[in-house]
């Protein structure tokens, strides 16, 4: 297991963050904690763990290839998170695209509690 702080910026160790959720270990306990450990799995290039915590009413209109090239064509930089709410989270998420010009991802996701198990469901973007 990864040794080092986590993608998402908490400022904590990778296993003892993200890492209890991609791992499978755990399931995130709050739609925040599910956001910041996606954004840890498109660091990770985890297309299973984005399209496993995709609700899945939504998963139709996802592609694993499709994801895993955003995630392994970019290379991720930071996630700020702006605001939440036991269901929303808005943030941004700064990356290098592959000719390594800085972007940033802006969007305001929503989320629901199913079985026990936090799903993301969509978001909006800017």
């Amino acid at each position: 297991m990864a040794t080092h702080k986590c993608y998402c910026d908490t400022g904590l160790m990778f296993e003892n963050c993200c890492g209890l959720y991609l791992q499978k270990n755990e399931k995130a306990p709050t739609a925040l904690a599910l956001m910041r450990s996606r954004y840890s799995a498109y660091a990770t290039h985890n297309a299973d763990y984005l399209l496993e915590t995709t609700h899945i009413s939504e998963r139709k209109y996802y592609s694993k290839a499709e994801i895993l090239k955003w995630a392994t064509t970019n290379k991720w930089q930071k996630l700020e998170i702006l605001s939440f709410t036991e269901n929303t989270v808005e943030f941004k998420a700064y990356f290098l695209d592959a000719n390594l010009k800085p972007q940033t991802h802006y969007e305001f996701s929503t989320f629901e509690l199913e079985n026990g198990a936090w799903y993301y469901v969509d978001g909006k973007f800017e």
